[in-house]
């Protein structure tokens, strides 16, 4: 990655923590006003992919870094409509950017329209979790810059994740401004204070595991996300105690990668199901920098090379060393994911 783009695209990403934290915050209002319980997470999405799209496009001169696959489109925003969502969406970029106009915003959104072909792009999830951001809990940015299929940087901001590490991250810290991610291949994961890029970094690890520990295992809080019968059957292979910890979004690869958690499990729960790569790109990194280890539930690495989905893979298994090979065992024996099940 060149020097200086990393640090615009942390700026980009904080920026859209600030601005959808503040949308999220006006929950209630700006439902009551569209008329649709469902507009806050709309706008924030908007908002955000217009918000880095910008970011990177202004402060970037490299038209190979300027690629992003994004998972909004612009078409249905432009309807006559969604007249009213638009306003609010080129309202809350303007607090970050006055000088906006509808047009600015809307060619923003629609500049993310990369096919995740060729040797190198961005790929991004505005807002990762939107139950958790409709619930006032944890939702994420999420960016990825892939190169050749293989995930380079990754930067996650996570505006409701406690600082402090005693606390349950499935619980949203109000008081703070959350928490920024960045990883680089062979780098390292870093932990940014506040999710303000100019803070001291703090390097993250994700301990080994060993067997007399208990197992802290991350889960979506959306049973449609993972297959939680299927979950229950791997962890029950382990004599351990199990805690579950169940939050939205790709913060619970920070969680993992900060060492709150051991595991992280998205078991399929449909044969013709593949994962999205803005699901995972950013946030994979930042967890297998940290020491953790991220495959599918074969075990095999994640393939970006496909599309906008992992086409080859089936679910995610990312655990801690230690751990993840005998959660890898476990799925295969059971059958999770079409893998041979054990006789």
């Amino acid at each position: 990655m060149l020097p200086d783009t990393l640090p615009i695209a942390l700026e980009a990403v904080s920026s859209a923590m600030s601005i959808t934290r503040a949308v999220q915050d006006r929950l209630e209002a700006v439902a009551g006003h569209l008329k649709d319980d469902r507009s806050p997470v709309t706008v924030a999405d908007y908002a955000s992919q217009a918000i880095v799209s910008m970011a990177l496009r202004e402060g970037i001169d490299d038209p190979a870094l300027q690629r992003i696959v994004g998972e909004e489109d612009g078409a249905d925003l432009a309807l006559p409509e969604q007249a009213a969502v638009l306003d609010a969406v080129t309202a809350a970029v303007k607090s970050w950017r006055p000088g906006v106009s509808q047009a600015d915003v809307l060619r923003a959104i629609d500049a993310c329209n990369h096919d995740a072909a060729g040797d190198c792009w961005w790929t991004l999830d505005p807002v990762d979790g939107t139950k958790g951001f409709l619930r006032g809990g944890q939702y994420a940015i999420a960016l990825g810059l892939l190169r050749n299929g293989v995930v380079e940087t990754g930067i996650l901001g996570c505006p409701n994740l406690p600082l402090d590490p005693a606390m349950n991250p499935a619980t949203a810290d109000r008081t703070g401004c959350g928490l920024l991610y960045a990883a680089e291949r062979g780098r390292g994961s870093w932990e940014f204070r506040d999710g303000d890029p100019a803070s001291t970094p703090m390097r993250i690890r994700c301990p080994e595991w060993s067997s007399h520990k208990a197992i802290r295992c991350c889960a979506s809080v959306e049973s449609h996300h993972s297959n939680k019968g299927q979950t229950s059957e791997l962890l029950a292979r382990f004599a351990n105690e199990k805690v579950m910890v169940r939050l939205d979004s790709q913060a619970k690869y920070a969680v993992l990668g900060r060492g709150q958690a051991d595991a992280y499990l998205r078991l399929p729960t449909r044969d013709d199901y593949r994962e999205r790569i803005w699901d995972h790109a950013g946030g994979s990194l930042v967890a297998e920098e940290a020491g953790a280890i991220v495959t599918d539930v074969r075990g095999d690495v994640l393939d970006f090379t496909q599309g906008p989905r992992l086409e080859r893979n089936r679910g995610i298994i990312a655990a801690a060393a230690g751990l993840h090979d005998s959660l890898i065992e476990g799925a295969i024996a059971l059958g999770i994911g079409g893998g041979a099940t054990a006789t």
